[in-house]
């Protein structure tokens, strides 16, 4: 099953993504220049071989729900998403609102 949902913040609205699958759940909230993703997101993909991409991303592990992951530390950022001034440690919430 998909859910999908809004995400209301300070500077806009996100969009909210779970897909259940069988012994696990992906767990994404994305804008419209970015996202933020469980623990399954590959930051080093994302730099190494899709660096061409420019990919804005982050990475927060251990979370199970979508209010996890928007208050989660973001364990691992692309360097895409540095240059806009998003780190590691950072809230998931507070990325998104840069990437907005």
């Amino acid at each position: 099953m998909v859910e999908v949902q809004p995400i209301h913040l300070s500077e806009g609205t996100a969009i909210a993504i779970t897909v259940h699958l069988p012994k696990t759940t992906l767990l994404a909230v994305t804008t419209d220049n970015g996202y933020i993703m469980c623990g399954a997101l590959d930051v080093g993909l994302l730099n190494e071989r899709l660096a061409k991409r420019e990919i804005v991303a982050g990475r927060a592990v251990g979370v199970k729900t979508i209010q996890e992951l928007l208050d989660a530390p973001l364990e691992s950022v692309t360097r895409t998403a540095e240059q806009m001034g998003i780190t590691a440690g950072m809230i998931g919430r507070d990325a998104l609102v840069k990437m907005l």
